[in-house]
């Protein structure tokens, strides 16, 4: 008996059905989970002894104000002061915007306000890793300010 083309057509898809079943499972029981994982991070790393405050300060969004963000160059430390707050004195909004697009941290993840922060309120970011970079206003380009990230002594 030879095999019609009707069922040569049935056993291709059950094969395909069964082929992305598995596919699907795979993805869904060990590949998903892992790309998603967090890193082991120190308990000191992620709980520092004092937050660090950074100020967007009364009249930041004049191009002539040469200060804006307060300090305007920090050095942190991870598990002493790595836990950032940016807290808008401004009666202005204003963004926290990496020069670098891709800035992400691997346990925090991606680094930047995710809107404008308003007059009064806050963006907070816990650093996990030794990084040094600037970041911006993204409405107001003059205001910049950089962070170094330096490793912690344990």
């Amino acid at each position: 008996m030879s095999a019609t083309p009707s069922n040569v057509y049935g056993i291709g898809v059950i094969a395909i059905i069964i082929g992305a079943s598995m596919g699907t499972v795979y993805y869904t029981s060990f590949y998903l989970p892992e790309s998603l994982a967090k890193p082991q991070v120190d308990e000191a790393i992620l709980n520092p002894t004092k937050s660090t405050i950074i100020e967007m300060i009364m009249g930041s969004s004049s191009p002539e104000q040469q200060d804006n963000y307060m300090p305007k160059l920090l050095k942190i430390q991870l598990g002493v002061d790595n836990h950032v707050v940016w807290i808008n004195k401004d009666a202005t909004p204003h963004t926290v915007s990496p020069d670098n697009e891709s800035l992400t941290d691997s346990y925090s993840g991606i680094f930047g306000s995710p809107g404008v922060v308003k007059p009064n309120e806050s963006y907070e970011f816990t650093f996990t890793e030794p990084l040094t970079f600037s970041y911006h206003c993204s409405p107001h380009p003059w205001m910049v300010g950089t962070i170094d990230v330096g490793k912690s002594r344990f």
